[in-house]
């Protein structure tokens, strides 16, 4: 008993830690893999082996699919590219570990596990094809930060390449290094480092990524649309439309802090202010001019709310705004701040209190388990969704011969009634899962459909011009017309979700 509890603060080889990060990675996306359902851009990829990532500026996810596939498209072959994913930050994790830690134990494990237990991660990895891509990117600006060689030149280019790397597979994975630099300066001044060594590492870093975007701009960015590039309108209220964004994304946040996840993170806040205090006493003693001191105080006190920027980061400042659970990677690194903070307040105390970390790691392993249900319920809901609408075109030659049916976009926050109870307790369940429509036009060719698309130029033709016709076919979620040749698809907007009680 006593060689099985001694584990848990011994010094681990990196084969251990290596091992012990295997097995969380795959524990938390074993639940997306189980629920195996095609989340939004996945059903148009998969019908057409499709990619269209070029025109994004993610040109390294297309050569990823390229290369995995053996063809010059993306035929789906989930869950093989989240696996590979898995495995590499696997390796990342465990050489960011030996980064930070000289003699890790499983407590220095549980400090940088968020980066893959990132809540709002949950709704990049059920992608199907975006997902493996986006894991991928976090693995690459892991390793610009881990990477080390004698050679300057070499030091110089490789981050600069796995940046690059990085923002080609996807760009919002720059918040994550920057906000992984915010975290080199507080180690920094933990381990006290001498102030002649900061201007370097600060400047450092400031090259990589410059010479990592201009790495960028010369291969993955010449294939972005020029949409994708449009910033804020800085001659219209530019700060008050950041001011906007932030709201926004705030509001998606605060989604997460409900019920018991409330304590457990005021927990973590509690112990991450005492470690931020420990860490000041530590800059305080140093023996340093008071003028060095003051300002390296200050960096780790401007690490803090750069941090918290860096949630949604580059993305505030772009005219296509996307608040999306997806857009928030940098939320990773925040709850890295505040579980590194907190093992600094910890580990004095007693070598076994850093495993207290345990606790938020495992209320966020839950969320994983309760997302993946609420996919589950999602998949069979869109699965019978599919075989109504089938079976409703199909059992009338009119429809199933007309040249074309519009299916109009209802957008709705209770289609989803099977998961009333989950949402109810976990209200970041819904933000995280993001359908807000009952189906999509590009499900119905997997049925055998084929004439049936989306309204986009005729948006609310559907719902307002053809009220007055006789339904040919009503039922619970829609009516469909036929006037001539054409069809026409009209959601009923659902009835709000009641509490069920027994």
């Amino acid at each position: 008993m006593g060689r099985f509890s001694d584990f848990f603060v011994r010094e681990l080889g990196r084969r251990q830690v290596g091992l012990f990060f295997l097995l969380a990675t795959l524990v938390y996306v074993l639940p997306l893999i189980l629920a195996d359902y095609p989340y939004i851009d996945d059903n148009w990829r998969s019908l057409s082996a499709g990619m269209a990532w070029a025109a994004q500026g993610r040109l390294f996810a297309q050569l990823f699919y390229n290369v995995l596939t053996f063809t010059d498209a993306a035929p789906n072959i989930f869950p093989l590219p989240l696996l590979i994913a898995s495995l590499a930050m696997t390796a990342a994790l465990t050489s960011l570990t030996f980064h930070y830690f000289r003699q890790p134990t499983i407590a220095c494990c549980l400090v940088l596990l968020p980066l893959w237990y990132n809540p709002f991660f949950l709704q990049n990895l059920s992608y199907q094809y975006d997902g493996a891509p986006m894991a991928l990117s976090v693995v690459a600006v892991i390793y610009a930060i881990t990477f080390r060689h004698p050679r300057r030149s070499v030091q110089w280019l490789v981050p600069s390449f796995l940046i690059a790397l990085a923002l080609g597979l996807y760009q919002v994975s720059l918040n994550v290094f920057l906000g992984l630099c915010c975290l080199e300066v507080l180690r920094a001044a933990n381990d006290k480092m001498a102030w002649s060594q900061w201007p370097g590492l600060i400047g450092w870093k400031l090259a990589q990524i410059t010479l990592g975007w201009l790495i960028y701009c010369v291969s993955a960015y010449l294939f972005m649309g020029s949409n994708r590039t449009l910033l804020l309108n800085w001659a219209v209220h530019p700060w008050l439309q950041v001011h906007t964004n932030i709201a926004r994304v705030l509001e998606k946040v605060v989604l997460l802090f409900d019920g018991g996840f409330a304590w457990v993170f005021a927990g973590l806040v509690l112990c991450a202010t005492a470690g931020a205090v420990r860490l000041g006493m530590t800059v305080a003693q140093r023996e340093e001019r008071t003028r060095n001191k003051l300002l390296i105080g200050l960096l780790c006190l401007l690490t803090v709310p750069v941090v918290v920027l860096l949630v949604s980061g580059v993305a505030l400042f772009f005219r296509d705004f996307n608040e999306g659970a997806r857009t928030l990677m940098g939320f990773a690194v925040l709850l890295v701040l505040l579980f590194y903070l907190s093992y600094l307040a910890l580990a004095p105390v007693h070598e076994r209190l850093p495993l207290l970390l345990v606790v938020p790691l495992l209320a966020m392993l839950s969320l994983s388990f309760a997302y993946g249900r609420v996919l589950t319920v999602q998949k069979t809901f869109a699965t019978s969704a599919l075989f109504n609408l089938e079976r409703d075109i199909a059992n009338h030659p009119p429809l199933r011969d007309a040249k074309r049916i519009y299916l109009s976009v209802t957008y709705s926050d209770h289609w989803l009634t099977g998961a009333a109870g989950s949402y109810k307790q976990l209200p970041v369940l819904h933000y995280l899962l993001n359908i807000d429509f009952y189906m999509l036009a590009e499900n119905l060719p997997k049925v055998g459909i084929t004439n049936v698309v989306a309204e986009k130029e005729r948006r609310n033709a559907t719902r307002v011009g053809y009220q007055g016709y006789p339904a040919l076919v009503e039922n619970q979620y829609y009516r469909i017309f036929l006037i001539g040749d054409y069809g026409f698809i009209v959601m009923k907007e659902p009835a709000p979700i009641k509490s069920l009680r027994w």
